[in-house]
């Protein structure tokens, strides 16, 4: 099965590195980030990718032409200012006609992908997607006058859910996205979901975006954890 990583973006909240290299190349604990989200497909078994270049993408196909890794990996140069579902539209003419995965390169997730596909095959809509709880950030507090009156300290099961980035599609979701200004997670996923056909699968265990400098070194701590070690080495 096709996976398909949108790796084109600017990554301007991550600017200490983005200025140099594209945000799926950033390295997590000596590796980069993009490397760890394309060996956890592997290890299931999916290891035919195509690339969405953009920013800095000739880093990325630099990378890739040093090691491959025994993965078929297709690098398609998709436009330096194109938005993510833009990008998803570029590479129809590789998709064809068979379901496809999809995911952005900078989140790393222990979503089981075998029971995602089931579920996907099992509900017969056009997309699904995975939904996960917000890491944790801030504590809650109510306050009367100078008092605290109610305290807690917040956790991720407060935060309802949110796109979590681990995607199955069926190829003639494509139609729903208009051109390269188009955003995936706006008109398109809006639209399926007044259609009725878009699942949400959910997960409740780990998930972790690589937004901002907070978020790295975070994900360089928990990876050092021995079970995340395994599965993301």
């Amino acid at each position: 099965m096709k996976v398909v990583i949108l790796a084109g973006g600017l990554g301007t909240r991550l600017s200490e590195y983005t200025k140099i290299i594209p945000k799926p190349m950033v390295s997590v604990n000596g590796l980069p980030i993009i490397f760890r989200i394309m060996s956890f497909y592997a290890k299931y078994g999916f290891k035919d990718f195509y690339i969405a270049l953009g920013y800095k993408g000739e880093i990325i196909r630099n990378f890739f032409k040093k090691n491959n890794y025994g993965w078929n990996i297709n690098l398609i140069n998709t436009g330096k200012k194109t938005m993510t579902g833009g990008r998803l539209k570029r590479l129809t003419k590789y998709l064809g006609n068979d379901t496809f995965m999809m995911t952005y390169g900078d989140g790393l997730s222990d979503v089981n992908l075998k029971k995602l596909l089931n579920f996907h095959k099992k509900n017969k809509k056009l997309a699904t997607l995975t939904v996960v709880r917000p890491p944790a950030r801030f504590g809650y507090l109510k306050l009367k006058g100078n008092s605290v009156k109610y305290f807690k300290e917040k956790s991720n099961v407060d935060e309802g859910w949110i796109n979590g980035g681990f995607f199955v599609m069926e190829p003639k979701f494509l139609k729903y996205i208009k051109n390269d200004n188009t955003y995936l997670e706006r008109s398109p996923l809006e639209i399926l979901t007044k259609k009725k056909q878009l699942s949400a699968f959910k997960h409740k265990d780990f998930w972790h975006c690589m937004d901002t400098m907070r978020d790295k070194k975070n994900l360089e701590k928990i990876l050092l954890q021995k079970k995340y070690k395994k599965i993301f080495s």
